[in-house]
């Protein structure tokens, strides 16, 4: 199988269970790695052949800015059965990162792998 990814998807969301993460969208950092079957697409040169990363980015950014969760790993979840929704998609990959939630960290977060169909 091939794969798709995005790195580092800069999105502005609620998710926080402190009052001033309730109230105002923060940053959120997501990559995503999208195990697919590009060899249709390739042979013919066609992007309705595969999974447009900037569609894919698209989505992703407008489920995140929709939705409000107080843990990443409710919010992580979420995305990947969205994701995995999607036709030819056959596992995904997701990091959600939280850049400044802890002092003297970059970043915190958290890593899924899901498969269609679980």
């Amino acid at each position: 199988m091939d794969k798709i990814f995005i790195h580092n998807l800069h999105v502005e969301g609620i998710l926080g269970v402190h009052p001033y993460e309730q109230n105002t969208p923060r940053p959120i950092l997501i990559s995503t790695v999208i195990t697919t079957d590009i060899t249709q697409a390739a042979e013919d040169d066609d992007i309705l052949k595969t999974i447009s990363y900037s569609t894919l980015s698209k989505d992703i950014s407008k489920f995140v800015k929709a939705t409000h969760y107080f843990t990443i790993e409710a919010l992580i979840e979420a995305l990947a059965k969205d994701i995995l929704k999607k036709d030819r998609v056959e596992e995904v990959w997701l990091r959600i990162e939280k850049p400044g939630a802890v002092a003297d960290a970059e970043a915190v977060g958290i890593e899924i792998t899901r498969h269609k169909g679980h």
